[in-house]
């Protein structure tokens, strides 16, 4: 019996599944991370807790098993940026000191004056990320570093990751660098022919010379694709841990959006075109990631990307995204009066059913053709947390039109609706943006991660965009694209497209409902006019 191991580091916990050769999981666990916020804006975890957190959950979904059925071991992690001092330990990045937090998170957003530093340059390598880095970016945070913690950490520094390559170190001890953490999150070049380098003269420019030094030695110098057999595979002293041979092989890793985007892609159903290009996948937890390839590079502006074969090999891939969904529905619900009721009364019950049932009851006696109409009156702007794309302003705030004076949970349910839908909005928004840039026609959604698990979110994108969503038979999609890269590290398929299909699985189709086009329609001007609004009102503020 064949199985490989994948490793999701997400922003909140590390997972580990069992998955079988049909990309089927057998057996999966997970662990709690911390995390530190020790001022607003600023997102700090430790490196040395991700890793122990990864041994637990591979040990626990290995344990029943005999070892010799493993056959290959892929790790997929937030796009976070890990600093180790010439030891190779960890080193702090924070204000605090504290060596234990020497990873910003990926939702840090520390580096703004760094990030509107580098964009007022203008660099040519901009063009690649849609004209404009982001400070959740690695870039940017590298300046930060140097910028505020010169002597502290950036003098002392001996080595940069991003995660997902931080936990392939740590597997094998070879130091090499995914072309996707690179391309996506570096402002790495590669070319369709497969050449790759670090652009010496913008790292020049916006004072990174440093890490020119010594062949690049601090950011990497051996850069390889997705799924590529990273060294000798599982080292000695790691295999012997987690009671696992040594040599397993283990794969280069992705981001773990990419990872998703990996799992997903290849999904079978029902009247769902095969194409790759037809298809965006939104790979949904406390962000959304949306993940379009194409045969071509599309250059979008705020959207990132093209970045060549950074997911599936030898296409282009576009990354929109939104920085903050499942987060930003969690803090719509937690800060609302009656959420407290609510837990007491639904017990064990998830609080989105509780309130998804809640507007079925509404718009019932309301006599509604669907809940979609209850917020006819409400509607909200969700870049609480800014916006990435397709305007690329981390400076944009949350806005709601509509409110009164109740506090009931009638009141909760309509503006969790509200929240599910400019959250849609922004999906339509990230499509048109792509489409109109060049991009082929997109035919389907794909949806994976926690608000998959949610029947209004997965209607709402539908109906919004007017697509049929896919949902995944398999429902972890990231811990399956993992697998995927262990899979192909361990020469069980002949490549990463293959491996795809081979493990893709099946899944179901949610239709649009044709009653709520016009209505969406109406609902998505005022999206798109709530925008235009902030923007009088700060140049009228600043003014």
């Amino acid at each position: 019996m064949d199985y490989f191991i994948g490793v999701d580091v997400g922003t909140g916990s590390v997972r580990a599944a069992l998955v079988a050769k049909n990309g089927k999981v057998a057996k999966a666990a997970v662990e709690n991370l911390k995390t530190w916020n020790p001022q607003p804006d600023f997102y700090e975890q430790s490196s040395d807790d991700v890793w122990n957190c990864c041994k637990k959950v591979i040990k626990e979904v290995v344990k029943d098993i005999p070892i010799n059925y493993v056959k290959g071991i892929g790790f997929d992690a937030t796009c976070s940026l890990v600093v180790l001092n010439k030891d190779m330990k960890p080193l702090s990045a924070s204000l605090e000191g504290t060596s234990e937090q020497n990873i910003i998170l990926w939702m840090d957003h520390r580096a703004v004056k760094e990030a509107n530093f580098i964009n007022d340059l203008k660099h040519p390598v901009l063009r690649f990320v849609g004209g404009k880095v982001s400070l959740e970016m690695e870039i940017p945070k590298l300046l930060w570093l140097k910028t505020h913690l010169r002597q502290e950490c950036w003098d002392q520094a001996g080595a940069f990751f991003d995660l997902p390559d931080f936990l392939t170190w740590k597997a094998t001890g070879c130091d090499t660098r995914s072309l996707c953490s690179l391309v996506c999150k570096w402002n790495y070049e590669i070319q369709p022919d497969g050449a790759g380098q670090w652009n010496r003269e913008y790292l020049l420019k916006i004072g990174l010379e440093d890490l020119v030094e010594d062949n690049f030695k601090k950011i990497g110098s051996i850069v390889i694709p997705p799924g590529t057999p990273v060294g000798n595979g599982l080292s000695a002293a790691v295999a012997k841990e987690l009671g696992l041979n040594a040599g397993i092989p283990v794969g280069t890793s992705l981001i773990d959006a990419h990872a998703g985007g990996l799992g997903m892609i290849g999904c079978r159903a029902d009247g769902i075109l095969e194409e790759f290009h037809s298809k965006i996948g939104l790979i949904c937890g406390t962000s959304t990631c949306h993940m379009a390839v194409s045969k071509d590079p599309v250059f979008c502006p705020g959207v990132w990307g093209p970045y060549y074969s950074a997911m599936v090999p030898n296409m282009w891939l576009n990354e929109g995204g939104q920085s903050a969904t499942g987060k930003l529905i969690d803090f719509v619900i937690d800060s609302h009066p009656a959420t407290t009721k609510i837990k007491e009364k639904s017990k064990e019950r998830h609080i989105q059913n509780y309130l998804n049932d809640v507007l079925k009851d509404m718009a019932k006696r309301q006599n509604l053709p669907c809940v979609a109409f209850l917020t006819k009156e409400l509607h909200i702007w969700p870049d609480f947390h800014g916006n990435r794309s397709p305007l690329a302003d981390p400076s944009l705030k949350g806005m709601i039109s509509g409110l009164t004076l109740s506090n009931d949970e009638e009141n909760l349910a309509i503006l969790y609706l509200a929240t599910v839908q400019a959250l849609s909005y922004g999906t339509k928004y990230i499509i048109e943006s792509l489409v109109k840039s060049g991009h082929s026609a997109i035919k389907t959604i794909l949806i994976c991660g926690g608000l998959s698990k949610n029947s209004l979110f997965t209607q709402v994108q539908a109906d919004v965009v007017n697509l049929p969503v896919v949902c995944p038979d398999e429902p972890e999609s990231v811990l399956l694209g993992s697998a995927i890269l262990g899979a192909c590290a361990a020469g069980t398929f002949p490549d990463i497209r293959t491996a795809i299909s081979s493990m893709g699985g099946t899944g179901k189709v949610i239709k649009p409902d044709s009653a709520t086009i016009d209505f969406h329609a109406r609902k998505y001007k005022v999206f798109l006019k709530m925008v235009e609004d902030q923007r009088l009102y700060r140049n009228i503020m600043d003014s």
